[in-house]
């Protein structure tokens, strides 16, 4: 068995369907060619057009090509979001991360592989110190990471980059050189750069790449620990989480910011969390005031906790359908008529809540809680105490969600 197709065997699934993201360049092009060569699973690529270069499109139609030869199914995506303003690189990436969940989540497909390797792993180790980045940072890019309800697996991240293109060159496979690889302004190409240059000091990819696994290691002793904690001071109250404030205290300080983070994330629907300076300088208002938001979350302290609820700002805006996931963690199913949304409840929505004292939960909690709506009209409010039928319920609970972040 190959290098390649043992990592493949060690991270990707049998058996159940498979999305491979294929940008047309060396790296993703030899995930996509290992995988339909090992077999095993069904197998469905999808290519991200930014619009941000000509030669893009060509580039979708040439990906297109290759996995119609390989008898694997191939869909192009298109992003137009940019807006000639903040970190291109940034915002490009995080639309193709959306893009393609809400791709593979329409075709029922639960793992997404990318062809991330082990040079990419070390300049993403440069780059967050640089940032001053602490462990979690500094471990690098996960094998396997759960987002937007999709797991993206990186199977190659051990596998240098070189012999990515000396594979596909045995089997007589071209394979496209984006332009921007090269490009200056971009942070990586500059890391590249530097890492060039401090190969003489033994600095390299393989070097960085087994300390980001060693810093992994680390940080998965850490998240260990984090878990227990959370089972000792944490109590989920139907969508908020209440932190007892003493047992935080108590807690080695990176397991406190640990929790603090995930707790907010978690109520919040976030895939990061706030910088570890807001949350701080939160922390510390708190010990003079009685409640402080944060990250779309309002911080109360209520007795001997800490109340973490969504602030009713944060969802003003938010809509769903019922029976689809609403800002993120709620499932709302009842017995609909057709045409409802799924809104926050909100002070209109409250005060047509004749007993919603009576459900236990705090006023501003109860104003971001989910609530059917028929137009202006409201419907049900599961949490409030006006079900009507309806229910409410958290995707998933903290507990659960911790331990598969």
């Amino acid at each position: 068995m190959s290098v390649i197709a043992a990592a493949l065997a060690r991270h990707c699934p049998d058996g159940v369907p498979l999305g491979v993201a294929v940008s047309g360049g060396g790296d993703s092009l030899a995930l996509l060619l290992a995988l339909a060569e090992v077999g095993g699973r069904p197998l469905h690529a999808v290519t991200v057009d930014h619009g941000l270069r000509p030669e893009a499109a060509a580039e979708a139609r040439f990906v297109a090509q290759v996995c119609a030869r390989l008898g694997v199914s191939h869909d192009t995506l298109t992003w137009g979001g940019w807006q000639g303003r903040g970190n291109l690189q940034d915002a490009a990436r995080q639309a193709r991360y959306r893009l393609i969940a809400d791709w593979a989540r329409v075709r029922g497909i639960g793992h997404v592989a990318l062809g991330h390797a082990r040079d990419d792993q070390a300049e993403t180790l440069l780059l967050r110190l640089a940032r001053g980045s602490g462990v979690d940072g500094l471990s690098g890019m996960a094998p396997r990471r759960r987002m937007g309800g999709i797991a993206w697996l990186r199977p190659l991240l051990e596998i240098p980059r070189a012999d990515l293109r000396v594979w596909l060159r045995d089997r007589g496979q071209d394979w496209i050189e984006d332009p921007s690889n090269d490009d200056p302004r971009f942070d990586r190409v500059r890391a590249r750069a530097a890492l060039a240059a401090l190969a003489p000091l033994g600095v390299d990819p393989a070097g960085l790449a087994a300390t980001a696994a060693r810093l992994a290691e680390a940080r998965a002793a850490l998240e260990h620990y984090t878990v227990q904690a959370a089972g000792r001071i944490v109590c989920q109250d139907r969508g908020d989480l209440l932190l007892a404030r003493a047992g935080l205290r108590d807690l080695p300080a990176e397991i406190a910011r640990r929790l603090s983070l995930a707790a907010l994330r978690w109520v919040a629907s976030a895939p990061y969390g706030p910088r570890a300076e807001a949350l701080t300088k939160a922390l510390e208002t708190l010990e003079n005031a009685p409640r402080v938001t944060l990250h779309g979350c309002l911080i109360t302290c209520e007795g001997d906790n800490l109340r973490i609820a969504r602030e009713p700002a944060a969802v003003a805006e938010t809509v769903a359908p019922p029976g689809t996931p609403w800002d993120g963690r709620w499932q709302v199913s009842g017995p609909g008529q057709g045409g409802e949304t799924v809104r926050a409840l909100g002070e209109s929505g409250l005060a047509a809540c004749p007993d919603w004292r009576a459900a236990g939960s705090p006023r501003q909690s109860l104003l971001a809680s989910p609530a059917v709506w028929a137009g202006d009209r409201l419907v049900a409010a599961p949490l409030a105490g006006w079900p009507q039928g309806w229910r409410a319920t958290p995707l998933p609970g903290f507990a659960d969600w911790l331990v598969s972040h």
